[in-house]
């Protein structure tokens, strides 16, 4: 049975390449900075990006808190979205761990927060006041919807950020999605931010990892808080090597996932039940309400034909990814008719 899994883009497994590069890395201490797999990747990351260092780490939610702690000390707050997955689905790390408060303010439907709202939210040096110690924006941005923001939004944020003296990091688990997806340079979506993490783990389909990338002062930061959380690894070449490849070689066919996506939400929006607008898609991450009697027997019953994804909730999300085909697509949405028509009939 075809088995076609939309969960998410962290389900991704390496391609031949990479598996034969991490078979062939070379490797060293990276702790001692003596992992040349290791070091090729942190420079071909920050040279992507446009900034002077990176440092290699083992998730997105460690690179978010790496992040944040090298910029943010304890009773000092971070100002970002309410929908922010800093904010929502990293377990208040740098709030339970660093003692960092969470001042959130409204995104909108694009992930986008309103300048104006920052810059209210920027506390003035006072007593009584935390000190906002950085802004952090989102792109792709998850809650919303797997939206973009250009270049464009991304310095209005900045420069109300910076007037203040203050840092701005992003979030750019999905950066490279976002790249894609308005034909420009990554280095041009992150040119106004002061730190920027990325995860190797998602669309561009290495096994684990994500990188850090800032300036040199910053990333030395960055590496004293990777080692405070856990987070040096020794001979982590095997594991970087991959991200070498990746970097080389899956950025740019992130175009046929947010083809496959929106090959995905044109089938799903003929299905009666389902609620979806197709125009809203900018990347792989496809979102709709799904009115049904009993979403969880559904999602289970899609499971057992090769579906995966789904559940209890009215809002699912799908993720098209590397290993993820046109015929899977086609696959999924007659499996998703046929056991719609079955269990709601």
């Amino acid at each position: 049975m075809r088995q076609v899994d939309l969960r998410s883009d962290t389900v991704t497994h390496p391609t031949p390449e990479m598996r034969q590069a991490m078979f062939e890395a070379d490797i060293g201490d990276d702790v001692y900075g003596e992992d040349p797999s290791v070091n090729r990747l942190e420079a071909m990351a920050a040279e992507r990006l446009g900034k002077e260092a990176a440092v290699f780490v083992a998730s997105g939610t460690m690179g978010n808190l790496v992040s944040v702690l090298a910029h943010a000390g304890r009773g000092d707050e971070i100002i970002l979205g309410d929908k922010a997955h800093i904010f929502r689905s990293e377990a208040g790390g740098v709030s339970a761990l660093g003692g960092v408060a969470f001042q959130t303010i409204p995104n909108d439907e694009r992930g986008m927060m309103d300048p104006d709202d920052v810059a209210d939210a920027i506390k003035p040096a006072n007593v009584h006041f935390t000190r906002t110690a950085v802004v952090a924006v989102e792109n792709t941005h998850n809650g919303a919807g797997g939206t973009v923001l250009s270049p464009e939004d991304v310095k209005l944020i900045a420069d109300v950020a910076h007037a203040a003296d203050v840092p701005v990091h992003m979030d750019g688990a999905r950066v490279f999605n976002a790249a894609v997806a308005l034909e420009a340079p990554v280095s041009e979506l992150v040119r106004d931010v002061d730190s920027v993490t990325f995860c190797l783990s998602k669309g561009l389909a290495c096994p684990v990892g994500s990188v850090i990338s800032g300036s040199e002062e910053y990333i030395a930061q960055a590496r004293k808080w990777r080692k405070i959380v856990g987070g040096s690894m020794r001979q982590a070449g095997i594991i970087a090597a991959a991200g070498v490849v990746a970097l080389d070689t899956m950025v740019d066919r992130m175009a046929d996932d947010h083809a496959n996506a929106r090959k995905l939400a044109n089938g799903l929006a003929e299905i009666d039940g389902i609620t979806i607008d197709p125009e809203s898609l900018h990347t792989n991450l496809v979102f709709f309400e799904i009115a049904h009697p009993d979403r969880s027997a559904f999602a289970r019953k899609l499971n057992e034909r090769g579906v995966l994804g789904g559940g209890p909730q009215k809002r699912w999300r799908y993720v098209t990814h590397y290993g993820i085909t046109e015929e899977d697509i086609d696959y999924t949405l007659d499996v998703f008719t046929s056991t719609f028509k079955e269990t709601v009939s």
